[in-house]
């Protein structure tokens, strides 16, 4: 189906449509899936209001980020977009040339991890929180350019301690998948969490 064939009006209904899916579409992923320049997608934003992605992603990580109690902004790898403390929590990570190999242009595992990690940190309801144990796996290569958008969910309290389940997607590709035990740490130590807990 040739999407380009769409008047004005109606092409406009279906960005606001894909919007409303996935709200981290990109400009050139609009214009591919409506057949039309990129140029066009950014005139039809502007025409109905609409900033730009990196506006609205900081948008968003403005008003999640008024919420996380137990890291500061900077502590976070990616950006926080959602925050349901005590809950879920969703970030994004671009993936830039200073996270991939060289030669392959793959990005470092470490990367994958942190986002991870440290989203299933700010999910919790504590000014302070540790990371216990983890276990991931890693389901495929992740590229330059590609965006990780990872979800963590705590799936058990136990005292102190946490156990969320973090799973991260380029598109609808499954890249990342990880439990951790995070614990919150009262005012003079560790709380009555358990790390020794099956994920």
């Amino acid at each position: 189906m040739n999407n380009s064939c769409f008047n004005k009006a109606e092409r406009q209904k279906h960005l606001l449509q894909r919007l409303d899916e996935d709200p981290f579409v990109t400009d050139e992923e609009l214009a591919q899936a409506l057949g039309v320049s990129v140029q066009t997608i950014r005139l039809d934003r502007l025409a109905l209001g609409i900033p730009e992605l990196r506006v609205r992603v900081r948008d968003l990580a403005t008003s999640a980020y008024q919420r996380v109690r137990s890291l500061q902004k900077g502590e976070l790898i990616g950006e926080l977009v959602d925050l349901n403390l005590g809950v879920s929590g969703i970030s994004l990570l671009e993936v830039t040339r200073e996270m991939v190999l060289e030669k392959s242009g793959v990005a470092r595992g470490h990367y994958l991890f942190a986002q991870a990690n440290s989203l299933a940190v700010a999910i919790i309801d504590a000014s302070s929180v540790l990371t216990g144990s983890a276990r991931v796996r890693f389901k495929r290569p992740v590229f330059l350019g590609e965006r990780v958008f990872a979800k963590a969910v705590v799936k058990v309290k136990k005292a102190s301690s946490f156990l969320v389940s973090v799973q991260s997607r380029v598109k609808n590709d499954l890249v990342f998948k990880g439990h951790f035990i995070v614990v919150a740490m009262a005012e003079k130590g560790l709380g009555g969490g358990n790390y020794a807990h099956s994920s």
